[in-house]
């Protein structure tokens, strides 16, 4: 029997379709109910669904008017306000191409993507990184805000295989990959309703995340918005500890995080009493037991853990009416097809470990890579998305996750090429060598190391200073140690995780 996951395949999506317009679809049967509540210990703003889409639709709007185009490339560098999702659900109504990234990116960052995206312009905050010589048309938040006020834009109905938005992900190459997604992708993720979340149009789903960060994009906003359920979002600056307050205030019936949030909610709080919550979500990162099992002992709810990429957003996970057992991920959503594979993309026998994949037909896969076709295709092998990291795979479906196939990192819950890090370190007039890891500095937190070669040691605030002018800093390390010489194999090639028992 081959690790091969098979039920059947998901409804079609519709045609002609438009992510958007499948997104606020409910402005039309639920007008008046409340889509956007922005939490904050004082006050709560809020959108109902026919206000949003009016906002977005003006926004289309506004945009078609400041001379963009259809298939256009809009770079997105906005902060953590409700502008964010409307800029980006009002580019996809008109059929411009939205580019979300974080605002923690810093400006050499940016023009690095700016270089091999071809964007037509920038939907810029002020207080957001940004170079301002790249001779693109620029679109202020003041000029966003005054869209929303526009007749509306008709939704771009069209293929639901073409490119709808791009989001960047690091991959293992060492540089930020644009990772192109089709107006399908929405529609895929209906499988994720009741394969994760258990979602429906009476919950209340908080997301503790930032707007900008595409966890809170999708889980947070877009899928409760497709199901008619009311989004719940912190304001910018809530400190984790208020998030009991802020649920049991708003009656959150579904609360989705990072495992890191977790725990600091934990250690302020050993009870949480939420009458109105059934269940908690955790995707980003790796849940570990002991959360797990604190945040049930503390509020009586479980936490359903999600398996996904950039590429493919979540596939895998326990939900309510699937709970995936002790030490495993959970199964493939219905609707997935999935496998454990070989490095040839062929299925590996039944528990054997091997590469997680998901089919290449899975209509939340990937268009591609935005300009690396080779990279793309090296993904690719058969039927099959090879994800690079292992696992094993039950008769009933469940997986368990063995750790990544490559020495990618996980620092608070984004996935950072160690290669990327490196770079910007060898780039310093006193390193030689470099090489960086995570390491678990306590339980379930995780940092960046780095290891370099040189004359002399430099001091860490010059390091650090060094690194905040060239990372985001969720990529800067948080420790430095300058070794004699860097481990390695016998064909010289860097072995990372020797690094680890050197700090």
């Amino acid at each position: 029997m081959l690790s091969i996951f098979d039920n059947g395949a998901p409804a079609p999506c519709p045609a002609p379709f438009n992510m958007a317009a499948h997104v606020l679809a409910h402005a039309d049967d639920l007008p008046d109910k409340i889509a956007l509540a922005v939490l904050s210990p004082a006050r709560a703003d809020r959108w109902s669904f026919a206000r949003l889409a009016a906002a977005v639709r003006g926004t289309g709007t506004g945009l078609l008017r400041a001379g963009f185009q259809p298939g256009d490339i809009l770079l997105m560098r906005l902060g953590n306000t409700v502008e964010f999702p409307i800029a980006y659900l009002g580019a996809i109504a008109a059929g411009m191409v939205p580019v979300p990234t974080s605002s923690q990116l810093t400006a050499p960052e940016v023009t690095k993507m700016i270089a091999g995206l071809g964007a037509a312009g920038i939907l810029h905050d002020a207080d957001v990184p940004c170079p301002d010589d790249t001779g693109l048309p620029v679109i202020d938040t003041a000029a966003l805000a005054a869209m929303r006020d526009l007749p509306p834009c008709d939704y771009a109905m069209g293929s639901p295989d073409r490119l709808a938005y791009i989001v960047y992900t690091s991959g293992t190459s060492g540089r930020p990959r644009a990772v192109m997604h089709a107006h399908r992708a929405i529609w895929a993720r209906r499988m994720m309703h009741d394969g994760w979340y258990g979602l429906g149009q009476d919950d209340r789903l908080c997301h503790a995340g930032a707007f900008n960060w595409t966890f809170t994009l999708g889980t947070g906003l877009m899928d409760p918005w497709s199901a008619g359920a009311t989004a719940l979002i912190p304001a910018e600056g809530v400190d984790p500890q208020a998030l009991p307050l802020l649920l049991r205030r708003h009656d959150a019936t579904i609360f989705a995080a990072a495992p890191g949030v977790y725990r600091k909610m934990l250690s302020h709080h050993t009870t949480i009493d939420l009458p109105h919550l059934r269940h908690g979500l955790a995707a980003g990162e790796k849940l570990s037991d002991a959360i797990r099992q604190h945040w049930n002992d503390a509020s009586g709810t479980k936490i359903y853990e999600a398996y996904g990429m950039s590429e493919c957003s979540t596939f895998i996970s326990g939900s309510p009416a699937h709970p995936s057992r002790a030490g495993m991920l959970g199964q493939p959503q219905q609707g997935r097809r999935v496998a454990i594979v070989d490095d040839a993309g062929n299925p590996v026998p039944m528990g054997d470990p091997g590469v997680i994949a998901v089919a290449r037909t899975d209509p939340g896969l990937m268009l591609g890579y935005l300009g690396a076709e080779e990279e793309t295709a090296a993904r690719m092998r058969g039927a099959w998305f090879l994800t690079g990291d292992q696992g094993h795979m039950e008769p009933d479906g469940q997986i368990a996750y063995h750790g990544r196939n490559d020495d990618m990192m996980n620092a608070g819950g984004y996935r950072v090429s160690p290669l990327e890090v490196e770079a910007a370190l060898l780039a310093h007039p006193g390193v030689i060598e470099a090489g960086v890891t995570d390491i678990e500095v306590k339980e379930d937190v995780r940092l960046i190391a780095a290891f370099y070669t040189g004359p002399a040691d430099i001091p860490e605030a010059d390091l650090t200073a060094w690194c905040a002018m060239r990372l985001a800093r969720y990529k800067q390390p948080r420790m430095f140690r300058r070794i004699e010489a860097m481990p390695t194999n016998p064909n010289g090639k860097l072995q990372r995780q020797a690094l680890k028992p050197l700090i």
